[in-house]
């Protein structure tokens, strides 16, 4: 027993804590926009996944080095594996949570946190939230109106509503 509490190394574990703490909040903050817009995976799940990812990635960073990259291989490959149950076929066909899907793969940016790259990761969570509230900012709302207008004229679906993506 002894020789596991001299192991302890709490500066260590407080930073690894701080980190899958840092990316639970930026899994928070994208599930929060896919909750506003409608998404079934909202601040929780994003939130959850961004901290596995984090911790898992801690863990084999600092204690498998040699092996790191198969770690972070298989956190990549589970993350899509949750986001291949988001989406869904709809009426008509029409594939939805393709981008809720995305997002959650995006939200992978835990594993830079997880890995000690603090900065590259929330640079990463801000750009997902930046792709995902683009079509929602003014000037380019209008755009994505008329773009999906002229889909519609070309696809012979003018007047009828379009599903909107997700």
């Amino acid at each position: 027993m002894l020789g596991l509490v001299a192991r302890i190394d709490v500066a260590s574990d407080m930073t690894v804590l701080g980190r899958i703490a840092l990316a639970s909040l930026l899994g928070y903050v994208i599930g929060y926009e896919r909750e506003l817009r409608g998404s079934p995976a909202g601040d929780r799940t994003f939130a959850l996944v961004a901290l596995g990812a984090a911790g898992v990635t801690a863990l084999g960073v600092a204690d498998f080095p040699a092996s790191a990259e198969k770690v972070i291989a298989g956190v990549i490959t589970g993350i899509g594996f949750l986001g291949a149950g988001l989406i869904l076929r709809g009426e008509m066909g029409v594939l939805r949570g393709l981008t809720t899907a995305a997002a959650l793969w995006a939200a992978a940016a835990a594993i830079l946190v997880g890995a000690g790259d603090i900065l590259v990761g929330l640079g990463a969570a801000i750009l997902v939230l930046l792709i995902l509230e683009m079509q929602y900012s003014p000037p380019l709302r209008g755009l994505a109106a008329e773009t999906r207008r002229q889909r519609g004229a070309r696809e012979g679906t003018a007047g009828r509503h379009l599903p909107s993506r997700s």
